[in-house]
């Protein structure tokens, strides 16, 4: 019984964030309440209450759901692509985020909304990057890759250059052709992060 009622708890929650997902993207983040959310999902404020202590929370379990989203996938994960280095592997992990790109823009699209009035979207936002960084700051750490000094900024340029072209696409689409796209952010990449940068730290 106990599995049961955990069973339709997690299925309430679920439920909660799909139907807060879709009035964000379909009213705006700021004009949807949490009665909205709790009517859409064919419960209460209380129950709403019970799952998440606000809006900006259920914003940020979403922001969890897209970083799950884009890691499960990777194989190998972006620190060890970085860190062999290799241009073939930097092109393919790019390359398959561009196709993820169309499942998470809903969310991103709101969570940039959200972020501008609530502090704490805002906050798991800027975490997401640097725990992005990080992760390849790790690769180039572990390659001994660079001058120590200059590996975190390496990164955030690069990371930085595809979360721009990202939030480009989605709101404008492939303004320019894909594939070039695709190239020239892996030429910068493999300058940024790869050996064809400067010589290894001695």
């Amino acid at each position: 019984m106990a599995t049961l009622r955990e069973a339709q708890k997690q299925q309430t929650r679920q439920l909660l964030l799909d139907k807060g997902l879709e009035l964000f993207e379909s009213k705006g983040y700021p004009a949807t309440t949490i009665d909205d959310i709790a009517s859409a999902a064919g419960t209460t404020r209380t129950t709403f209450y019970l799952h998440f202590s606000s809006k900006a929370e259920l914003m940020s379990e979403l922001i969890t759901t897209v970083d799950q989203i884009l890691t499960t996938v990777d194989n190998p994960p972006l620190s060890t692509v970085v860190e062999l280095g290799r241009r073939d592997l930097v092109r393919a992990w790019l390359d398959s985020k561009f196709d993820q790109w169309q499942v998470i823009r809903p969310y991103i699209l709101v969570a940039h909304q959200a972020a501008a009035g609530e502090p704490q979207v805002a906050d798991k936002i800027e975490s997401w990057f640097e725990d992005v960084t990080a992760s390849m700051r790790e690769g180039l750490d572990r390659a001994g890759r660079f001058s120590p000094e200059s590996r975190r900024v390496r990164c955030v340029l690069a990371f930085g250059q595809f979360e721009f072209l990202s939030r480009r696409w989605f709101l404008s689409g492939w303004t320019t052709d894909r594939e070039v796209c695709l190239e020239t952010l892996t030429d910068s990449w493999c300058h940024l992060l790869t050996d064809e940068g400067e010589p290894a730290a001695g």
